[in-house]
């Protein structure tokens, strides 16, 4: 475990973020700088060093916990699962690898992947999910594993599993959240979402009563992936995701995770595919207000004539079971992908504070030698009726600095916003150039936060591309 400070080197990078914001075009140019909140501090000469990818994170109070996979491996999941904690609101964070999952920090798998937060006030703790993997015959998600934090995301225990996979099953793409309503009747209850890859990508929900301790499994009628459940005040559990064939849709739970529904659609995904071999999907990414409002937002190219590019789009939720028509939160030109959505806990409706950071191409046909990646970030005071101009926080970065993997070059599936007191954290993947053999991509975030803004840029109302030239999206095999 180590403590992070601001160091000259993180300045450094700060600086150059803002001497590349000064060459870039469409996003406005902001004075941000970022601070290294965790690096890799694994050198095993299987997985790629210093790598770090597939950040997520987690708020309560003016603590947050974030995660990520520490030592990406080429054919699927990471050296081990590493964690950065801030209990003053970002001002100093505390960073480590979580202990008992690898055999590269005393368990036994041999890898871990998808890295997921979330915290159960009822009984004190932080849990950590994660995928554990085996490669003795292919890579295998084995098991879904927790972490647990009983001291404010400072040390943890080591991993137990909640669910073992068995037979030809493949657990893929988990997500974990908790009830944290105190007046909710399933109070303190905490939910994972995971498919079976091995199975068509059926997907199941597992349930814990005792603070992640021991988890209770149901199936699904719903196929897909990279679902992320949300709980409304009164207990009702709403689990948006991505269908095989390309769609959002969601489920959800009325009893506490004792059944789920059938599934009902959120919208077809219209996506463009992102240029330079880099791994991306329309996952969803979904996040709830306090009037219990789920927000679900992905990359989709509806709005762009020809379907030259992603924009990040939105839908809306009261209920879980209808959802609203489509909108457009990015119209700045160039491509966007891999959103992640965060919402101020305190707010609600037409109120609602609303941030959310993105990878971003500037220019959407480049190839892996040109393409600049970029991250953006924009916000919205009103609900999402409208947004911020967007601001660039890092790049451009090369494509070339970034881990590879055997679906593409990497920063990760899913991107992470957390909220602490309006100020936004966004947990990103930022990259630098290699030195010789040796990665330089680690988790950042950006310094003191970000101040969640209104602004005129109102989301189309009108798509461009309609569904009679819809794009086939579908879902290949995947590596964790």
């Amino acid at each position: 475990m180590k403590r992070v400070p601001s160091r000259s080197r993180l300045a450094a990078l700060g600086l150059l973020a803002v001497l590349a914001l000064m060459s870039a075009a469409g996003p406005a140019l902001a004075n941000v700088t970022v601070t290294e909140v965790s690096s890799d501090p694994f050198t095993n000469s299987t997985s790629q060093h210093a790598t770090e990818v597939e950040p997520d994170s987690f708020t309560s109070g003016n603590t947050i916990v974030a995660a990520v996979q520490q030592g990406r491996f080429f054919d699927g999941g990471a050296s081990d699962l590493g964690f950065a904690t801030s209990t003053n609101g970002g001002a100093t964070w505390t960073s480590g690898s979580l202990p008992g999952l690898t055999t590269f920090d005393g368990g036994s798998y041999n890898a871990v992947s998808d890295p997921a937060v979330a915290f159960d006030p009822k009984h004190g703790v932080w849990l950590i999910s994660g995928l554990a993997i085996t490669t003795t015959s292919g890579v295998v998600g084995a098991a879904l594993t927790v972490n647990r934090s009983a001291d404010g995301g400072l040390t943890w225990g080591n991993a137990i599993n909640a669910v073992v996979a068995s037979g030809s099953a493949s657990l893929d793409k988990d997500w974990i959240t908790c009830d944290a309503t105190a007046a909710s009747p399933n109070y303190g209850n905490c939910y994972a979402e995971y498919d079976n890859n091995g199975g068509g990508n059926r997907i199941y929900m597992a349930t814990s009563t005792d603070g992640g301790m021991t988890w209770h499994t149901v199936q699904t009628s719903s196929t897909g992936l990279g679902g992320q459940p949300v709980v409304q005040p009164g207990g009702t559990v709403i689990v948006p995701y991505m269908t095989n064939n390309g769609q959002i849709r969601s489920f959800r739970s009325v009893n506490g995770g004792s059944s789920w529904s059938s599934p009902v659609t959120v919208a077809t995904v219209q996506s463009h595919t992102d240029a330079g071999g880099i791994r991306t999907s329309p996952l969803p990414s979904a996040q709830i207000d306090a009037g219990g409002k789920v927000y679900v937002v992905w990359q989709d190219c509806r709005f762009q004539s020809g379907c030259t590019g992603n924009d990040i789009v939105m839908s809306t939720s009261a209920n879980g079971t209808s959802w609203s028509t489509v909108t457009r939160i990015t119209s700045d030109g160039g491509d966007h992908f891999i959103p992640g959505i965060g919402v101020d806990a305190a707010t609600s409706g037409s109120s609602a504070k609303i941030a959310v950071a993105y990878y971003r191409y500037p220019t959407s046909n480049c190839t892996a030698s040109t393409c600049q990646l970029t991250i953006g970030y924009t916000s919205s005071t009103n609900g999402g009726s409208t947004w911020s101009t967007p601001t660039q926080l890092a790049g451009p970065m090369s494509l070339s600095w970034l881990a590879s993997t055997n679906q593409g070059v990497m920063v990760g599936d899913y991107i992470a916003t957390s909220v602490v007191s309006g100020v936004a954290f966004p947990a990103m993947v930022i990259a630098a150039a290699p030195s010789g053999s040796t990665f330089n991509e680690a988790l950042y975030e950006a310094t003191g936060g970000l101040q969640i803004t209104g602004g005129a840029l109102r989301a189309a109302a009108t798509p461009l591309v309609t569904s009679g030239h819809q794009p086939k999206v579908t879902v290949p095999p995947r590596a964790p």
